[in-house]
């Protein structure tokens, strides 16, 4: 799996696209909530739950299924005040899909572990992409090691680097959609 800090950078530059004026802190706490909790699984370790089990590590948590359920029960809670079944809400919900699906993506892309179960629980088959360039990253005290060292590096190069170039890319248009709005003549 890449980086807790990777998965955070990439569902954050993503989710800019989507981000308006008047989404809050709230909004971006959620998008990283999102794109790191599919990794609480690893809990099942301590239950004896196989890694190669659907209830294991990569998982249910990181299937299509559960990234599209994660976000309804935080539009409950976390915007139930706004709630209107309306193009926000769905955007919303949108966004908080793609933030925790890009966890089970970016882990399909490194090159470690048994794969991910994108379609459980309809189907436990495992799956990475055939381009694998990420590092996958050591767990515990072992990622303040030399591999931990090498994860972060790779990670910048596949990972930060593009994200940035994402968040740019959507300032870019923000800006330039904001002065056409402004600017239009009417």
């Amino acid at each position: 799996m890449p980086t807790i800090f990777s998965h955070g950078i990439v569902a954050v530059s993503a989710s800019s696209f989507f981000k308006t004026k008047s989404d809050s802190i709230k909004f971006y706490l959620l998008v990283l909530f999102c794109s790191m909790i599919p990794d609480a699984d690893v809990i099942a370790f301590r239950f004896g739950i196989p890694y190669s089990h659907w209830l294991g590590h990569r998982g249910i948590t990181h299937s299509i299924l559960f990234s599209a359920i994660l976000p309804i029960p935080i539009l409950l809670l976390f915007y139930r005040r706004d709630f209107t079944f309306n193009m926000r809400y769905l955007l919303l919900w949108f966004v908080f899909f793609l933030s925790t699906l890009s966890h089970a993506l970016l882990d399909a892309l490194t090159n470690g572990g048994l794969g991910v179960c994108l379609y459980c629980p309809f189907s436990t088959e495992r799956f990475f992409f055939d381009f694998r360039p990420i590092q996958v990253s050591p767990i515990g005290k072992r990622f303040f090691s030399d591999a931990g060292i090498r994860v972060m590096q790779s990670e910048f190069f596949w990972i930060w680097i593009p994200s940035i170039v994402v968040f740019g890319v959507s300032w870019v248009i923000k800006k330039i959609l904001t002065r056409i709005t402004f600017h239009y003549p009417h």
